[in-house]
């Protein structure tokens, strides 16, 4: 029998203690995540991020993110910026480099499908 991974009232769920974002552009600009499921070529699970800028990298895989709180702004280079908040969902594909720009206190499900 398999079981059925998941996770109830995501946007509020606790997820773990935050640490420094390695990519941080911005100085004392924390992540956490809990991963609700992983199998295959896909991890699914939350990750939350303080304000400030990271860049960011998509090299090998594609990553699907639907905002469950907060607000971020994507920046990639010769394109026009992008923001998003709750409910919204957007992919960022294998090969995708920009900024984050969150603007306040951000919760995202994420999938990553690996190559």
């Amino acid at each position: 029998m398999t079981s059925t991974p998941a996770l109830h009232s995501a946007n509020e769920a606790e997820i773990g203690e935050h640490t420094a974002k390695a990519t941080a552009l911005t100085e004392g600009l924390t992540e956490a995540s809990r991963t609700i499921w992983t199998g295959g070529k896909i991890d699914t699970g939350i990750w939350e991020c303080s304000p400030g800028a990271f860049a960011a990298e998509r090299n090998g895989y594609d990553e699907v993110c639907t905002i469950l709180s907060g607000r971020v702004t994507l920046q990639v280079e010769g394109e026009p910026d992008v923001s998003f908040g709750p409910g919204d969902i957007f992919v960022t594909p294998s090969g995708w480099k920009g900024t984050w720009v969150v603007h306040e206190q951000l919760r995202k499900h994420y999938t990553i499908i690996s190559e």
